[in-house]
C-alpha cells in the first residue's frame, strides 16, 4: 500500500496507518491503495471492501466537508494533532523509503503484476516475452513512454542506472583503517605508555608523528581514486528517449526500467534493452563476451529453448508485434541464470559465483533480441524498452562478482608486515630484558619504565612509513607522467618483482585495426598490398628483389582524386610456410590490375554493412579492411549499382554474410544476384564453380561496351564463363589458407552466382590486426631483462604463433595450449603446464582467470592486462591488473591496479622500471632508518646496562627519528633511476627488504655510529651527572653520523663519486635544512628549552663533523674492495647474452 506524504509516494504496512486515521475522517482520505490497478479491480485483487481501508489524508484541504458542524470541527482538531507531527513523520518516512525502496519494496512490493517484483526483468526472461506481455509487465506504452511521476517512483525502488564505484565505507572508515598497519599500532602503543608516564610532549609528538603517516597514505590513495573517476567514461552521458510522448535526450543514468529508448549508429547502449524494432542492427559485444565480430540483433521473440518463433521476414526488420504467442513465463524467473553452470575440474569449482557471472556472459550471444549494456551500436537504428539498469544488468553482474574477489597483498605490504612484527619482537624482547636487568640493579620502577619508554621511541623507525608512503606517491605521480595511472599505492613497487605478464593481443599488443596484407585469386595468384595503415614492412619484397615487369597506370580507368599515389600491390605465385621464395613478381598499379582481382575487391564492398565516412568507419574493422582497400585503388560504392533484397548475416554458426540483390536496371526476371564472405570452408560448401580470371598478356586494354558497366566513371567488368570446382582445386584453395594463417592473418573467402546454393569461387582476403609501434622493443627489454611475456587470445594457433613470431614472442618448438585443454586439465597439472607455454590461445574469460591462478600457485607474480568486461574478474585475482584506459570499459578498470591512459604496452616497461627503481630506493632509505634506530636503541641500552644516565631523552630520539631521519630518507627515495638497477632480474616475491647484505651494511653503520657517539657521551660525562652540554654533544654527534650515513646508503655498491654529489638536489636540499634545524636547536633559546640543549663552540663542531664522518670513509672503502667493477657488469651481461641467443636467431628468420 503506498501513502503519500508531501508529495512523495510511501511504501507501508496497511496495519500502522489504519490506526492513525481519526474517526471523521473515514470517508475522507483521497488516495490509498496500490498503484497500477483501478479502483473498481481493488476489491477482485485483494478481496476486502474498500472502506476496510481507512483513506488517510495528511493535509487538511483533502478532508470532505461534512454533515454538521461538530464533526467539522472534530476533524480539523484531529487533523490539527496530524499536522504538529508532520514534519516528524515526514522526515522518518522519507528515510525509511531509502531503506524500504532498496532493500524491501523491489522483494515484496508489485507493481501491476505478480510475475515482476522490482521492475528489472532477466533478460532470457524477456527475450522469449512478445512485445505485448512485455508492455503488460513493465505497465508502459510504447507510444508515449513513461510519464515523470512514474519515473520518480521506479528511481526509488529500482535505483540509478549507474555503478556504486565508490567504496561502501565512509571516508572516516577508510581514514581509520590505515591504523591497522603493524608499524602504526606499535607507534600508538608508545604514545599510550609515555601518556601513563604523564610525558605529555612525548605523546603529543608521537601521535603528530602517527597522523602525518595515516593522513599521506590516505590523501594520496583519495587523490589516485579521484583520477581514475576522470576516466569513467563508459556509460554514455546522454540518450534519446520518449517520456510524455516527445522524443528527448536524457542523461543515461536516469533511466528506468521501462523507458522507451531509441538507439543510432555509435551509441553505447545505455542500459539492458529488449528490442521491439530493429532496421540492419549489429552491435559490436566484445567488451561483454569478448567476442570481435559484430552481432546482428532483431526484433523477434525467441521460444524458451533461445530459437525464433517466427523467422525473419525479408528487408529489414521492423517486428514491433512480431507474435503474439506466450511462453511458459512462470518457468522463469529474475535470478535465472543465462546458462547453466558446468564442471570444469575439480580444481576449478564450475558453481562459484565467478563462474555463474562468466557462465551468464556466455550465453549472451544467444539472445538475439537483447541490447546489453555498455556494447555499441556498430550500424542499423532499433528501438527497445529498458528492462534492467545499472548493477541489475548483465554488466553489473561481473560488476558485483568483481567486488566480491578479494585483492592479494602486495609483497611490499607483506614485507612491511613481516618487518612490523619482528621489530616488535626485538623490541620487547631488549625493553624486557632491559627492566629486568634494572630491577636486579634495584633502580626505581618509574625509572626504569621512563627507560623503556625511551627504547620503544628508539626502536620504533617512526619515519620509516611516511617515507615509504611518500616514496610510493612521488613513483605515483613519474608513471602518471608516463601515461600509467596507478590506483593503489602498494602496486607502484610489486611492479618492480613482476615475472610474468600476461597480456591480451588484441587492442593491447596489436592495433584492433584490420587492413587487408594478402589476396589470393581463384587461380591461387598471390598479391601483396602495402597498405599505408599498418606501416609495416613487405613480407615478400625482401625475398624478391628482382622486379620483372611494371605495369603503367590506365587514367582512364582511374576514379576519385587522382592526386593520390598509386598503392603499391606485389603480384607472385603460391607462398608455402616451408618456401619464402617466389618465382614470379609483378608489381601493379591501382588500375592495371587484373579483373579477378579487382572483382574480389568489388565483392568485398558489395556484401559490407559498414560505412567509410571522412576517414572515420562506423561497423565493424574487418568490413571496415574491405572498405579502406576498395577506396586505396580507387573502386567506387559498388553497393550503389544494387538493390538489396535480403540478408543473411554473419554468426557463429553460420561464419559467413550472405546477400542478395537486384542490380539497377535488371529484368526482374532474370533473378537476384548473391553475394558471400565468411570462412573458407563454409563459402566453399556453397560453391561449385571457380572463376577463371583474365589474362594479363591477352588483355588488350579495350572492352566492349557490353561487358563494362561504368559507376562513377568505374569499369565493372562481367564474369567470366566460370569452371566447376574440383576436388584438387578445393584442396588447394585450404592449403592457400592455411598458409595465411601462418603468417598470422585472417582470412576470408568470397564467391558470388544466380543461386545461394551454386556459387563461384572467386578468392581469398588476408587481413592483418598489425602490432603497435614500440611492442617488438618492448618484448625484447622484458625478455632480456627475464620477464616471461604470454600471449592469451581468443584467435587460432597460426594467427597466434605468427603474432608471437613477429613480436620474437614466440620461437619454434615452444609450447602453446587452447583454452579446451585448460579446460581439461585440473588446476595441479595445470601449473606444470603454464611454466613453459607462451601463447593460450582460443581462450575465454574463465580460462583466463584459471591461468592467473595457475601461474600464482607457482610462486609467480602475475601482472595481466586487458580492456573487457570479460577481463575484471583476471584483472581482480592478478597481483598487478593492467587496464587500458581508453579502450578499457569502466568494470575492467575499476578492477585494476593500473590504468594506461595510452593503451601502450610499452607504457607496462617504463612503469615496471618505476617499479624497480622505487625498490631500490626503498631499500636504500629502509637501511638508513634501521642504521640509525638500532644506534639509537643500542646507545640507550648500553648506558643501561652500564648504569650511566640516559645520553638522550625522549625528545631528543624522536627529533631524530622523525625530523632527521624524514628528509634526508624521504631524498633517497626519489634518487634517480640507475641504469645497472634497470636491467636487473625480477626480485622474488619472498625476497625480504632486509637481505643479508644489507642487513650487514645496517649493523656495519650502527656500530660506527654508536661507537663515535658513545665515546663523546663517555668522555663528556665527568661526574655521572648529565648536563646539557653532554646531551648537546652527544645529540649533535648522532645527528651528524645520521647525516654522513645517509649520504654512504645512496647506494649499496656504487661509490659516491661514480653517483655524483649532485644528481640528487632533493637529497642537498633535506641535509642541508636538516643541519640548519639542528643549528637552530642548539642556538635558538625556545628550542633549547624545550629540547634541553646549551651552545656549542666551533670546535666542538669540528671536531664532531671529523668523527662522524668516520662512517661516510668506512662506508666507501668497504665497497671499494668488496664490489669489484666487472662483478657488477656480469649478472646482467650473462642474462642479455643467453635472451639473445634464444631470441635472435628466430627473430631474424621471421623478418
Amino acid at each position: 500500500i503506498y501513502v503519500e506524504f508531501n508529495g512523495t509516494s510511501v511504501c507501508s504496512a496497511i496495519t500502522p496507518f489504519r490506526s492513525l486515521a481519526p474517526e471523521g475522517c473515514t470517508r475522507g482520505g483521497v488516495l490509498l491503495g496500490c498503484p497500477g490497478l483501478d479502483r473498481g479491480n481493488r476489491d477482485s485483487e485483494f478481496g476486502f471492501e474498500p472502506r476496510a481501508f481507512r483513506s488517510v489524508s495528511l493535509r487538511p484541504y483533502h478532508l470532505a466537508v461534512l454533515g454538521s458542524v461538530r464533526r467539522t470541527i472534530d476533524c480539523f482538531i484531529s487533523a490539527g494533532v496530524f499536522l504538529g507531527v508532520q514534519s516528524t513523520l515526514s522526515w522518518i518516512v522519507e528515510n525509511l523509503i531509502l531503506l524500504a525502496a532498496g532493500r524491501c519494496a523491489p522483494k515484496h512490493i508489485m507493481r501491476s503484476t505478480p510475475h515482476n517484483t522490482d521492475y528489472h526483468l532477466c533478460a532470457r526472461k524477456a527475450a522469449v516475452t512478445s512485445v505485448g506481455e512485455l508492455c503488460q509487465l513493465l505497465q508502459v506504452n510504447l507510444t508515449m513512454g513513461l510519464d515523470e511521476k512514474e519515473v520518480r517512483l521506479r528511481r526509488n525502488v529500482a535505483g540509478p542506472n549507474s555503478f556504486d564505484h565508490k567504496s561502501s565505507d565512509s571516508l572516516v572508515k577508510r581514514y581509520l583503517e590505515q591504523f591497522k598497519e603493524p608499524m602504526i599500532l606499535l607507534l600508538l602503543i608508545s604514545a599510550a605508555v609515555s601518556f601513563l608516564m604523564q610525558q605529555y610532549d612525548d605523546t603529543v609528538s608521537i601521535t603528530a608523528a602517527v597522523c602525518i603517516v595515516v593522513t599521506v597514505a590516505f590523501i594520496q590513495n583519495y587523490r589516485s581514486e579521484k583520477a581514475l573517476e576522470a576516466l569513467k567514461n563508459l556509460m554514455p552521458p546522454k540518450c534519446n528517449c520518449v517520456r510524455n510522448g516527445v522524443l528527448s535526450t536524457f542523461l543515461a543514468s536516469e533511466l528506468v526500467p521501462g523507458d522507451v529508448v531509441f538507439l543510432s549508429m555509435g551509441d553505447r547502449i545505455p542500459a539492458d534493452m529488449r528490442l521491439i524494432e530493429t532496421v540492419d542492427l549489429r552491435v559490436d559485444e566484445s567488451s561483454l563476451t569478448g567476442e570481435t565480430e559484430a552481432v546482428p540483433k532483431m526484433a523477434d521473440t525467441l521460444s524458451s529453448t533461445g530459437s525464433l518463433l517466427v523467422p525473419n521476414g525479408v528487408g529489414p526488420t521492423y517486428n514491433p508485434t512480431l507474435t503474439e504467442s506466450k511462453p511458459p513465463v512462470d518457468s522463469f524467473c529474475p535470478e535465472e541464470p543465462l546458462l547453466t553452470s558446468i564442471t570444469i575440474n575439480s580444481d576449478y569449482t564450475a558453481n562459484s559465483p565467478t563462474t555463474d557471472a562468466l557462465n551468464r556472459l556466455r550465453g549472451c550471444h544467444d539472445l538475439t533480441n537483447i541490447a546489453f549494456m555498455g556494447t555499441l551500436v556498430c550500424c542499423g537504428t532499433a528501438k527497445g524498452v529498458v528492462i534492467a539498469t545499472g548493477e541489475h544488468s548483465e554488466f553489473g553482474e561481473v560488476f558485483r562478482m568483481m567486488q566480491s574477489e578479494e585483492a592479494p597483498r602486495t609483497p611490499l605490504q607483506k614485507n612491511m608486515d613481516r618487518l612490523g612484527k619482528h621489530l616488535s619482537v626485538i623490541s620487547l624482547t631488549i625493553i624486557g630484558s632491559i627492566v629486568i636487568v634494572g630491577l636486579i640493579q634495584r633502580r626505581h620502577f618509574l625509572e626504569l619504565l621512563n627507560i623503556g619508554v625511551s627504547l620503544a621511541v628508539a626502536a620504533i623507525p617512526e619515519g620509516l612509513p611516511i617515507v615509504v608512503t611518500v616514496t610510493l606517491a612521488i613513483g605515483q605521480m613519474r608513471m602518471a607522467a608516463r601515461n600509467a595511472v596507478v590506483r593503489k599505492l602498494p602496486a607502484v613497487e610489486t611492479l618492480g618483482c613482476v615475472n610474468v605478464v600476461c597480456a591480451d593481443k588484441t587492442g593491447t599488443m596489436t592495433k584492433n585495426e584490420m587492413t587487408v596484407s594478402q589476396i589470393v585469386s581463384s587461380d591461387l595468384e598471390h598479391y601483396t598490398v602495402q597498405s599505408r595503415l599498418d606501416g609495416l614492412p613487405l613480407a615478400l619484397s625482401s625475398s624478391t628483389p628482382n622486379i620483372h615487369r611494371t605495369f603503367s597506370a590506365d587514367s582512364s580507368s582511374v576514379v576519385g582524386p587522382c592526386a593520390e599515389s598509386a598503392v603499391p600491390l606485389f603480384r607472385s605465385h603460391s607462398i608455402y610456410p616451408n618456401s619464402r621464395t617466389h618465382s614470379t613478381v609483378d608489381l601493379l598499379s591501382a588500375s592495371s590490375c587484373p579483373t579477378a582481382f579487382q572483382r574480389i575487391i568489388e565483392i568485398g564492398s558489395i556484401c559490407n554493412n559498414a560505412i567509410l565516412q571522412d576517414g572515420k568507419l562506423h561497423g565493424q574493422p574487418t568490413e571496415g579492411a574491405l572498405l579502406r582497400l576498395a577506396s586505396q585503388f580507387r573502386i567506387g560504392d559498388m553497393r550503389q549499382l544494387y538493390t538489396r533484397l535480403h540478408e543473411w548475416s554473419f554468426s557463429s554458426e553460420t561464419k559467413m554474410m550472405m546477400i542478395s540483390c537486384m542490380r539497377n536496371g535488371q529484368v526482374p526476371s532474370t533473378g537476384p544476384v548473391y553475394f558471400a564472405k565468411g570462412a573458407v570452408d563454409r563459402i566453399l560448401q556453397q560453391c561449385i564453380y571457380v572463376h577463371k580470371p583474365y589474362s594479363l598478356e591477352s588483355s588488350t586494354g579495350s572492352q566492349s561496351p557490353s561487358d563494362v558497366v561504368c559507376i562513377d566513371n568505374s569499369p565493372v567488368r562481367s564474369i567470366d564463363s566460370p569452371y566447376p570446382l574440383t576436388l584438387e582445386h578445393r584442396s588447394a584453395i585450404l592449403e592457400e589458407a592455411a598458409s595465411l594463417g601462418l603468417l598470422g592473418l585472417r582470412v576470408l573467402a568470397l564467391a558470388e552466382g544466380s543461386h545461394p546454393e551454386q556459387l563461384v569461387f572467386h578468392g581469398l582476403v588476408g587481413l592483418l590486426d598489425p602490432p603497435r609501434p614500440g611492442v617488438e622493443a618492448c618484448v625484447r627489454t622484458l625478455l632480456e631483462s627475464g620477464v616471461r611475456v604470454v600471449m592469451i587470445t581468443g584467435d587460432s594457433v597460426e594467427t597466434a604463433k605468427a603474432i608471437g613470431g613477429r613480436l620474437f614472442l614466440y620461437r619454434e618448438g615452444d609450447c602453446c595450449l587452447s583454452g579446451e585443454e585448460v579446460d581439461q586439465l585440473s588446476l595441479t597439472a595445470l601449473q606444470t603446464r603454464v611454466r613453459n607455454v607462451t601463447i593460450f590461445y582460443r581462450t575465454g574469460p574463465r580460462h583466463k582467470c584459471k591461468i592467473v591462478k595457475a601461474l600464482q600457485h607457482c610462486g609467480l607474480i602475475v601482472a595481466m592486462t586487458g580492456d573487457g568486461v570479460n577481463d575484471a574478474v583476471a584483472l581482480k585475482s592478478s597481483d598487478i591488473g593492467i587496464a587500458m584506459g581508453c579502450a578499457g570499459t569502466d568494470v575492467c578498470r575499476e578492477a585494476a591496479d593500473i590504468v594506461l591512459l595510452d593503451d601502450n604496452f610499452a607504457t607496462i616497461l617504463a612503469a615496471m622500471e618505476e617499479g624497480k627503481s622505487i625498490f631500490h630506493n626503498i631499500r636504500n632509505f629502509v637501511g638508513f632508518q634501521l642504521s640509525t634506530s638500532i644506534a639509537a636503541l643500542s646507545l640507550i641500552a648500553l648506558s643501561t646496562l652500564l648504569s650511566l644516565p640516559t645520553p638522550l631523552n625522549a625528545m631528543q630520539i624522536l627529533y631524530i627519528n622523525i625530523l632527521m631521519d624524514g628528509p634526508p630518507a624521504q631524498s633517497l627515495g626519489v634518487e634517480p633511476p640507475d641504469e645497472m638497477v634497470i636491467k636487473q632480474p625480477p626480485r622474488r616475491s619472498q625476497d625480504p627488504i632486509l637481505d643479508r647484505q644489507l642487513m650487514t651494511n645496517v649493523l656495519f653503520a650502527a656500530s660506527t655510529i654508536l661507537i663515535g657517539t658513545f665515546g663523546i657521551f663517555w668522555l663528556e660525562l665527568a661526574d655521572n651527572h648529565v648536563t646539557p652540554r653532554d646531551t648537546t654533544m652527544t645529540f649533535t654527534c648522532f645527528v651528524l653520523f645520521d647525516m654522513f650515513n645517509a649520504l654512504s646508503f645512496r647506494s649499496q655498491k656504487k661509490s659516491i663519486f661514480s653517483l655524483g654529489f649532485t644528481t640528487n638536489r632533493m637529497f642537498l636540499i633535506a641535509v642541508s635544512l636538516s643541519l640548519f634545524g639542528q643549528l637552530l636547536v642548539i642556538y635558538f633559546p625556545p628550542l633549547q628549552k624545550v629540547f634541553q640543549t646549551e651552545s656549542l663552540s666551533v670546535s666542538d663542531l669540528l671536531l664532531l663533523v671529523c668523527l662522524s664522518s668516520t662512517v661516510f670513509v668506512v662506508s666507501e672503502i668497504r665497497k671499494f674492495f668488496r664490489t669489484p667493477r666487472w662483478n657488477v657488469f656480469k649478472p646482467w651481461v650473462t642474462c642479455h647474452s643467453r635472451c639473445r641467443g634464444r631470441y635472435s636467431k628466430f627473430g631474424e628468420s621471421m623478418v
